[in-house]
């Protein structure tokens, strides 16, 4: 289990848990991102946001937020 911030562009992972306040748990749970989804990571530079899609969804989140998504 790592954080979705060290996963490599193009990596297709499983969401294990989302360690995060109400707030951000509610945000990702109303678009579609919780626990047993299976994202793909589009672009990961490293530093700055990441961009996730899962379908035809595309999402982008902040460094610190993708810190707090872990995953498979």
């Amino acid at each position: 289990m790592k954080p979705l911030s060290k996963t490599l562009t193009g990596e297709k992972v499983e969401i294990i848990e989302i360690r995060g306040g109400r707030g951000l748990v509610t945000k990702l749970l109303n678009m579609g991102f919780y626990p047993g989804v299976i994202v793909e990571v589009v672009s990961n530079c490293g530093y700055g946001p990441l961009i996730v899609a899962k379908g035809g969804i595309r999402l982008g989140l902040g460094f610190g937020m993708a810190q707090k998504v872990f995953v498979k």
